[in-house]
């Protein structure tokens, strides 16, 4: 049965740069509109439900501009809040071979969003409309207003009965020079309240400070992710692992682990067309198996093949629908590599 889902987050404007120059090599560039919120929400309404974003956007043009693209995405915009004057900014270079892409990222924390003062959101009137609410590492990032905002709508989502859902999401440029100690005990108090929490064991180690024996990256999977469910009583942990090859492809294997026991995807191994935003639609994925009570086999095989679909179109937001994954699993069988 569809549900009622919201996404707390920016909505930042996305500048590219055209093929896979560089940044200094280009004379002009694409915008479009993104955040991870964004993303999730538009993914989870193309599979059939009611995706809400809870954001501020700014007064002006440029907010109008933006109002316009998430109304284009199918969002719902009843807690899409006008004021201030900012709208964040990136610069995307799209990586060849060798060399990664790169995210630049400008003026995140005068942004309207990030500059909402305490009372901007009716955390009551939201959490009594929706079933289940997104959050991200990324936004946590950001001051400790906002930090505070999302706390409190995770209380009172939690307290109604509704999912709390956290994406890891660490990004190091985000959290100046202490890093992973500066963001632990932030990351600490929303898994507190999280019931599906996306991450793998590399933020087990480094974002929580825990400790492994193990020396490959599965079996420290295996060893750290319970004990995080355990610790923070959390009901599914969800995570990808990524291998990028000298012709460009890439492999990506999803896991879900619930009710004490892992579940893992089929390997799957595709052409890149853009990344950014693949990890949302992984999210997305394991979120409407979840929502829709799907045998863990099937939500994780979904979810990733959402996420490589993701890579596929241009743009942060996925595109494909619940049919579209579902095709895809069904074509995709020959293609996997096992």
């Amino acid at each position: 049965m569809p549900k009622r889902v919201a996404a707390f987050g920016e909505v930042m404007m996305r500048l590219q740069v055209p093929g896979h120059d560089m940044l200094s090599q280009a004379s002009t560039l694409k915008y479009s509109f993104s955040g991870t919120g964004v993303n999730v929400a538009s993914a989870l309404a193309r599979f059939g439900h009611t995706g809400i974003l809870v954001t501020r956007l700014p007064l002006g043009p440029l907010g109008d501009a933006a109002a316009a693209y998430l109304r284009k995405l199918g969002i719902e915009a009843e807690f899409v809040l006008r004021g201030g004057n900012y709208l964040g900014l990136y610069f995307l270079e799209n990586g060849f071979g060798a060399r990664p892409s790169r995210v630049t990222y400008t003026n995140r924390l005068e942004s309207s969003f990030n500059t909402s003062p305490e009372g901007t959101y009716n955390f009551e009137g939201i959490a009594e409309s929706i079933d289940a609410v997104h959050f991200c590492g990324i936004t946590l990032a950001m001051n400790d207003g906002v930090r505070g905002h999302m706390i409190n709508l995770a209380k009172e989502v939690k307290g109604r009965g509704g999912k709390v859902i956290f994406d890891c999401n660490f990004r190091p440029s985000l959290w100046g020079e202490k890093g992973h100690s500066a963001a632990r005990p932030h990351y600490e108090e929303m898994l507190r309240l999280a019931d599906i929490v996306f991450m793998n064991e590399k933020d087990a180690m480094f974002t929580l400070g825990m400790v492994s024996t193990a020396e490959g990256r599965e079996e420290r999977l295996a060893e750290l992710i319970p004990a995080v469910a355990k610790q923070y009583d959390i009901t599914a942990i969800a995570g990808t692992h990524r291998d990028i090859h000298g012709d460009n492809s890439h492999s990506l294997r999803g896991f879900l682990f619930k009710e004490g026991r892992f579940t893992f995807s089929e390997r799957l191994t595709f052409s890149v067309y853009d990344r950014i935003g693949a990890g949302d639609a992984f999210a997305s994925g394991i979120i409407h198996g979840e929502l829709e009570q799907f045998e863990p086999e099937r939500t994780v095989n979904f979810a990733a093949v959402a996420g490589m679909l993701a890579h596929t179109v241009a743009g942060d937001t996925p595109m494909a629908s619940e049919g579209d994954v579902f095709r895809a699993m069904e074509s995709t069988i020959g293609d996997v590599e096992r």
